[in-house]
């Protein structure tokens, strides 16, 4: 990175000036009840009597979100596009001095989080220039809580949607807890914008941000017969199921006093002691859910409180949240309060999901701690992959996933790979790896048969994509998607310990069987070859290979990279033909029914890894 495409003295400057402007005749204060006439007049009024808006800009810009400030807080790959932002900035944030005294806005002051100890305080400056973002305003302050007196940080966000798309544009000055967004309209960059400066500054203060959702579950032990409560961290890329299964009750039986309970669907911070502090008070979820497989989610949505963001709305005022023709990230907030259940008649069958707190409670008041990775890939790998702690690091760092044929026809198949499955990581990405490796083996280390690791892959498998020679691709094979209700299963099963597991092709250990689904057709056998599986195990290898480099320059633990070495052994090596005489040709012994154990699943628990690499944290 070339310090001279940074200006840090001017940005230093533009934050002194903009403390000037920040109390003008222009700017007034509102709370949430004020801005919902204003927004409502710009909406549409539902058959459920919830309201719907549309933005211009339908998605985030992450493309357009640039660092600025010291090296600490920079990115360590730009693209072309970002550097010319960067370069442009200090005229952009002049301009910005001059909107926040010229245009109209509201000023509106939320809270993160609920807790003894991090409680950021947002404060929203939006433009109003255009009527129509109080509604923004409207929905980002129904996903936070009211001002407490418990203690900050305190972050600014500056949005002006006003601002020409050719300059659109998301600035965010970390050490300066200000981010500015310039050009869209789009509710999420308001919602990111602060959980983005949250899980940074938590970072600061020896927490880990995470996106990853988290909820508690309490289930009846195969083994001994008793209730225990288990706390679980969902981590996923944007539409891989966070919020899907952070909601559902996984088929569990009520009658017997199991329950599933929501947290935070999206950003949560973990603790040392593994404990994680929950941000939103309601949550920004994609609708395209099904009645009869995401009931919880399903009546928040259709409850009259619901604010809808690029849902399809016919002429009759009726959502149809599958109906994705005009947007394909339709959303909405929705009401944590009314996450609910039917279990039986009558009318109080409807039954609450949602925990009493924000927070998942520390290791030390559960019965075990379970980190799953969610996945969406559709060739070879399996639904559910259980982890050593150290496979769980390299999940983390690796942030699998993969575009599919519907969403980008163009990348179809190709790998997606987001340290932590977390595009919102200020600064160095292999700190945030080096830190959780640090947090996970010091609570394994410590809780020896407390702390669990698992994989779910919410996609499928047997996809085929041909690519042609001039590069254009076309679907051969669909994927064998994943059912939920086979997921629920398996989530189920893992909880409850009745799942069976054996060592997998990938040198972890694959799910043979689950409870309550038929796992057999789904192995990768039955959808390929022996060397169809070889090259995508070598596709796979390559790309971990290539991307862990890439994270190994912003510094990433000697062990984290060695393991990661190690893990490239489940490829095989790439098959040279030689010619041999018919009478020399040596036949090759079969493939080992059983794959040996790869060393990554040898580790054991060392009580004293922790202290004796200075890992334990107060």
């Amino acid at each position: 990175m070339s310090d001279s495409l940074y200006d840090v003295p001017m940005y230093d400057r533009f934050y002194r000036d903009l403390q000037r402007r920040l109390h003008g005749p222009n700017i007034r204060d509102v709370e949430l009840e004020d801005l919902r006439e204003p927004a409502i007049q710009t909406g549409v009024h539902t058959k459920f009597g919830s309201w719907g808006w549309r933005s211009t800009v339908s998605s985030r810009i992450g493309g357009k979100t640039c660092y600025l400030g010291g090296e600490k807080i920079r990115e360590f790959h730009l693209s072309d596009e970002k550097k010319k932002i960067i370069a442009a900035a200090p005229g952009e944030l002049e301009k910005v001095l001059h909107l926040m005294e010229t245009l109209p806005f509201v000023r509106l002051r939320r809270q993160m989080g609920d807790n003894p100890e991090y409680n950021p305080k947002c404060t929203l400056y939006m433009s109003i220039a255009d009527l129509k973002n109080h509604r923004q305003a409207y929905m980002w302050a129904h996903t936070m809580g009211p001002v407490t007196k418990a203690p900050g940080p305190e972050f600014m966000l500056i949005h002006i949607p006003e601002e020409h798309q050719i300059r659109q544009q998301v600035l965010t000055l970390p050490e300066h807890k200000l981010n500015i967004v310039l050009g869209s309209d789009y509710m999420g960059e308001d919602k990111k914008g602060f959980l983005r400066q949250g899980m940074h500054s938590a970072d600061e203060l020896g927490m880990l941000g995470l996106h990853a959702g988290t909820k508690v579950v309490v289930i009846r032990d195969h083994k001994s017969n008793k209730l225990k409560k288990y706390g679980v961290l969902l981590f996923g890329l944007s539409a891989t199921g966070k919020s899907t299964w952070s909601c559902h009750q996984l088929g569990l039986d009520w009658s017997k006093g199991e329950r599933t309970y929501v947290c935070q669907d999206d950003i949560c911070f973990l603790k040392n002691n593994g404990e994680a502090y929950g941000s939103e008070q309601n949550y920004f979820v994609k609708t395209d859910v099904d009645k009869r497989l995401q009931e919880a989610m399903y009546n928040a949505l259709v409850h009259k409180s619901a604010l809808y963001e690029n849902v399809m709305i016919d002429a009759d005022g009726r959502p149809d949240f599958l109906d994705e023709n005009l947007c394909g990230n339709g959303r909405a907030v929705i009401m944590r309060k009314r996450l609910k259940v039917r279990q039986g008649r009558g009318p109080f069958a409807m039954k609450n999901i949602w925990y009493p707190s924000l927070n998942l409670p520390p290791i030390d008041e559960l019965d075990g701690l379970v980190f799953a990775f969610i996945t969406r890939r559709n060739t070879i790998m399996t639904f559910s992959q259980r982890l050593n702690p150290i496979q769980a690091a390299l999940a983390y760092l690796w942030g699998e996933s993969s575009h599919s044929y519907a969403s980008n026809p163009a990348k179809a198949g190709e790998s997606v790979r987001t340290v932590g499955t977390d595009p919102f990581i200020i600064g160095s990405r292999a700190h945030k790896v080096n830190h959780f490796y640090k947090i996970i083996m010091n609570l394994a280390a410590n809780y020896p048969g407390k702390v669990h690791f698992y994989q779910y892959n919410t996609g499928g498998m047997g996809e085929i994509i041909e690519i042609s020679p001039d590069g254009k691709k076309k679907m051969v094979r669909k994927t064998e998607r994943v059912p939920i209700n086979t997921m629920a299963a398996i989530q189920r099963g893992d909880l409850r310990g009745t799942n069976v597991y054996r060592t997998s092709l990938l040198g972890t250990e694959e799910i043979v069987s689950a409870e309550g689904a038929d796992l057999s057709a789904y192995m990768p056998e039955k959808y390929y070859s022996r060397e169809q599986i070889n090259t995508y195990l070598r596709d796979l290898v390559n790309g971990r290979r290539k991307f862990t480099e890439q994270v190994a320059e912003e510094g990433l633990m000697p062990e984290i990279v060695r393991a990661a070495e190690q893990s490239y052994r489940i490829a095989p090596e790439q098959e040279t033909k030689v010619f041999m005489p018919a009478a020399d040709k040596k036949t090759d012994p079969p493939p080992p029914k059983d794959k040996p154990a790869s060393r990554l699943t040898d580790w054991k628990p060392n009580p004293r890894l922790a202290r004796d690499r200075g890992w334990r944290y107060g």
